[in-house]
Formats: C-alpha cells, sequence, structure tokens
C-alpha cells in the first residue's frame, strides 16, 4: 500500500461507469500508485447518475468521480493530478521541471481535446450507440493516429522517455479505439507504446467491448 495512504483512512470510493475510459484513466492511476479503492459502478441507464445524491459528488452529472474519505473530486484529468499530488510516493508522475510539467501538460489537454472527440467519440457511436459524427470522429482520430505515430517512433512515452500522467491520460481510448472501428494495425509505434504502458506491474486493464464487424 502507498505509504501516504494512511491505515486509519477508508479506501477511495470511485464511481464510474466499467466500460468508461474516462474511468479507467482514474483506476489506472489508483492502481499504479498502490492506492487502496473500491469502485462502485453506477446504473447510467437508468440515471443513477443523475440521482440528487450523487449530483451533490459529481455536480454535472458525469463519471468518474471520486470520494477520499470525505473530499470528493469529479473530472478524470483533476482527479488523477489530485491523486498524484497527494498520494505521489517519490515518482514524478508530473514533473517538477517547468518544461517536463508543460510537455505532460500538453497531453492532458490533447487527452481532453484530440482523444476525447477522436478515439473516445468513435467508441461512444459503436459501442454505445451515441448520436455523434461517425466520421468526422473517426477523421479526426486518423489525423490523431497520423501526429502520434511519428512522435511514438522517438520516444518511449508521451511526453519523453519515461511513463507519466500523460500516458495515464491517453491510454485507455487509443488502446480500446479498435472497439471504435478503427484498426491500429498501421501504427507500430503507438501499439509499441500501449504494449510499455501494460508491461508496467501495476497496470490494471479495462474490459474489453466486442469490436464492430462491417
Amino acid at each position: 500500500m502507498n505509504a501516504k495512504f494512511s491505515k486509519e483512512n477508508s479506501p477511495i470510493k470511485l464511481y464510474r461507469n466499467p466500460l468508461s475510459g474516462h474511468c479507467h484513466r482514474v483506476e489506472l492511476m489508483l492502481s499504479f500508485l498502490d492506492i487502496p479503492y473500491e469502485t462502485i459502478d453506477l446504473d447510467m441507464a437508468n440515471g443513477a447518475h443523475k440521482a440528487p445524491e450523487y449530483l451533490k459528488i459529481s455536480p454535472f452529472g458525469q463519471v468518474p468521480a471520486i470520494d477520499d474519505n470525505g473530499f470528493t473530486l469529479a473530472d478524470s484529468n483533476a482527479i488523477i493530478i489530485y491523486l498524484n499530488n497527494k498520494y505521489n510516493d517519490g515518482y514524478e508522475w508530473y514533473p517538477e521541471d517547468p518544461v517536463k510539467a508543460a510537455e505532460v501538460q500538453r497531453w492532458l489537454s490533447v487527452a481532453a481535446g484530440e482523444i476525447a472527440y477522436g478515439p473516445c467519440a468513435v467508441r461512444l457511436v459503436k459501442v454505445f450507440g451515441a448520436g455523434l459524427d461517425y466520421e468526422g470522429a473517426k477523421q479526426k482520430t486518423l489525423g490523431l493516429f497520423s501526429v502520434l505515430e511519428p512522435i511514438l517512433q522517438d520516444r518511449d512515452f508521451l511526453a519523453g522517455n519515461v511513463i507519466t500522467l500523460a500516458d495515464v491520460a491517453g491510454y485507455s481510448y487509443i488502446s480500446h479505439v479498435p472497439e471504435g472501428g478503427v484498426s491500429l494495425e498501421p501504427y507500430p509505434s503507438i501499439q509499441a507504446w500501449l504494449a510499455k504502458i501494460e508491461a508496467h506491474p501495476r497496470f490494471v486493464g479495462m474490459k474489453r467491448s466486442p469490436e464492430p464487424t462491417e
């Protein structure tokens, strides 16, 4: 167990949808930091995320959210930064050096932008039947991958040659993009990057959904 997590504390509660990449992002960080946690799966199909009690935790009715012994927080990127700032036990997931920190922050912005509107969106259409512009999201995904592939030819991880919050934020939706009908086969460097993250001794995966057939 993480040395900074008091034995007197209860495990952190993670409110989630088990098929959400945003939620998996937080679960990955909790596991990487070796923090005790319990998952609470919300019945979102029946509106559990809009219930008054949950809205006190996550005012926009979104997942993920956490309850860390009375402190509640929503938004996946905010949560992984919080977890790092509170429970980092020596490893620089979010570097103190301003140049390295800016590089990580850039990829957190990509996770909330290009990844959300590309790999996340194509999967929302194919897995959840979301009424989004699939072809537009697919083109955004291919555009993102055309940038990522050459970058990852020259480095092991998104922000350099060590794993950081950038990789935690980027992994889930890119790893699961075949569920959105986009193949990773043409991108060996992206596949190699995903494999390096999966090789971490405390890696936890997200449940796979069937890949669509044409």
